[in-house]
């Protein structure tokens, strides 16, 4: 490996960088991860992981953990101050296109501690804790950074560099990356309970429309709950932080004596995006690049998919011969589909954070016209297929979502498709290991009149048409990106 310590160092151990690390380990591409704290942090922050997003983690290997400890409901309502419920979006825990529940609700602690787990299995020396990065240059070659270590100073030398080190990311910030400002930005007090008596919380999630205090109360991992209250103009952090403010704002909720309150905390939900999110050899992923309010719950999940578009261009980058402008689609490729996720994200935000009491009461009146005409989605809006990048354009189903098939006996189609790219056709279907699955893939083949399909690693479609040229094209592709 010439003087490389690593092929790819990431810098930031949390979910998004040890979830890569994780797919490019599989992947056979060495890697580091430079952790500035010793530990996971305790405390629970993201709450939800989507379908999508599972599927990520199956490939990491995590999956079938985080799923042990998730809590599942089937509704997500948006109610105004009088209970009545304005919105809601049904079926959440039906089985998505990603092959798993459309919605899990998970304690992230436990997330990290199984995406740890399985990365040590594949990398046992990969995760370096108690590193923090001190600085880096780079050159045509690669990146040497610099890190204070619990060992004293010392440099790494990689191919490539990701910043995964969250919002305040001095990586971004050493590489003088701005972001844009998406026009949101709302202090709220987070309070995290423990729960001994589930029966007398709610089994929905949701969002309370209330003028007087916007609030959500959402499901978490087992055993645990949140709640979410809008901090008001006039109102400071620390006056509503106290315990007397806490035990007030939960009074009307009837839970003393069904939780313990395991932390509050006052976060400002921001809709940002980095401008950048490649310069050179370096890369930014997850809150690093960028940052969306929660009430999409689609924060985490973002950071999963940036890190599945990253694992399989950086490894075809490394070992496969890729050239390395292929890294240039990973911010066309992910950015519209980070603003769509933002932009739902805010219109959610915005019809909870109203404080007007006109204004709700002209919110409640258009929802509820729009019910009396049947035009309320019963779902969010699904995100938009791909529009660019490493696909086949002009291919029938090009950039869209590949759904992964369940067979009879549980088993998912990735784990019979491996980490690659994979090219199914009519004639393999069967076949094993692809007999299973033949009728739902035969469907699929059907609508949309091809003879094979090409699924890129991360489960988008390059394309769908004739086998042999849908070869030709991905191989050229990589080297033409």
């Amino acid at each position: 490996m010439d003087d490389f310590d690593c092929d790819v160092l990431i810098v930031g151990g949390g979910p998004t960088g040890v979830t890569l690390a994780s797919l490019l380990a599989g992947r056979g591409i060495s890697v580091i991860v430079a952790e500035k704290e010793t530990g996971i942090f305790p405390l629970p922050r993201a709450a939800h992981i989507d379908h999508e997003g599972m599927r990520i983690l199956q490939e990491a290997g995590a999956a079938e953990a985080v799923m042990a400890a998730s809590r599942h409901t089937s509704r997500y309502e948006f109610r105004n101050a009088n209970g009545k419920v304005l919105l809601c979006f049904d079926g959440a825990d039906r089985i998505g296109p990603g092959g798993w529940p459309v919605a899990n609700m998970i304690h992230q602690p436990s997330v990290e501690a199984a995406l740890r787990a399985s990365l040590a299995e594949r990398a046992p020396d990969a995760l370096r804790r108690g590193w923090e990065m001190v600085g880096f240059a780079q050159d045509i070659e690669g990146v040497t950074a610099c890190f204070a270590t619990p060992q004293g100073e010392c440099s790494v030398r990689a191919r490539w560099l990701v910043g995964a080190d969250g919002a305040r990311s001095p990586v971004r910030k050493a590489c003088a990356i701005a972001f844009e400002d998406l026009g949101f930005e709302e202090p709220w007090l987070v309070v995290d309970v423990l729960v001994d008596d589930p029966s007398r919380l709610p089994a929905a999630n949701l969002q309370i429309c209330d003028p007087a205090r916007p609030t959500t109360c959402v499901l978490m991992g087992e055993g645990r709950h949140r709640w979410e209250f809008m901090i008001l103009p006039g109102e400071s952090a620390e006056a509503i932080s106290t315990p007397a403010s806490v035990e007030r704002l939960l009074t009307p909720w009837n839970v003393a004596g069904a939780v313990r309150i395991e932390r509050t905390a006052v976060y400002t939900f921001r809709a940002r995006i980095a401008e950048q999110w490649r310069k050179e050899r370096v890369l930014l992923a997850g809150d690093a690049a960028h940052q969306t309010p929660p009430f999409a719950g689609q924060g985490l999940c973002s950071g999963l998919r940036d890190a599945a578009n990253l694992a399989w261009k950086l490894a075809e980058s490394v070992k496969g011969g890729a050239d390395a402008t292929l890294l240039d689609t990973y911010q066309p490729e992910r950015a519209p589909n980070l603003r769509a996720t933002i932009d739902m994200a805010i219109m959610m935000g915005r019809m909870v954070c109203t404080t007007s009491r006109v204004g709700a009461v002209v919110r409640d009146a258009k929802l509820g016209l729009a019910r009396m005409l049947g035009k309320l989605p019963d779902a969010p809006p699904a995100y938009p297929p791909l529009a660019t990048g490493a696909i086949m354009s002009g291919a029938s189903a090009a950039g869209s979502y590949f759904p992964q098939a369940i067979a009879s006996n549980g088993a998912r189609l990735d784990d019979v498709l491996g980490p690659d790219m994979a090219l199914i056709s009519r004639s393999a279907l069967a076949e094993e290991p692809l007999a299973p699955y033949a009728d739902v893939l035969r469907e699929w083949l059907d609508s949309h009149r091809a003879d094979a399909v090409l699924i890129r690693p991360d489960r988008y479609v390059f394309g769908a048409g004739d086998a042999y040229e849908l070869k030709q094209q991905w191989h050229t592709a990589l080297r033409a990106a």
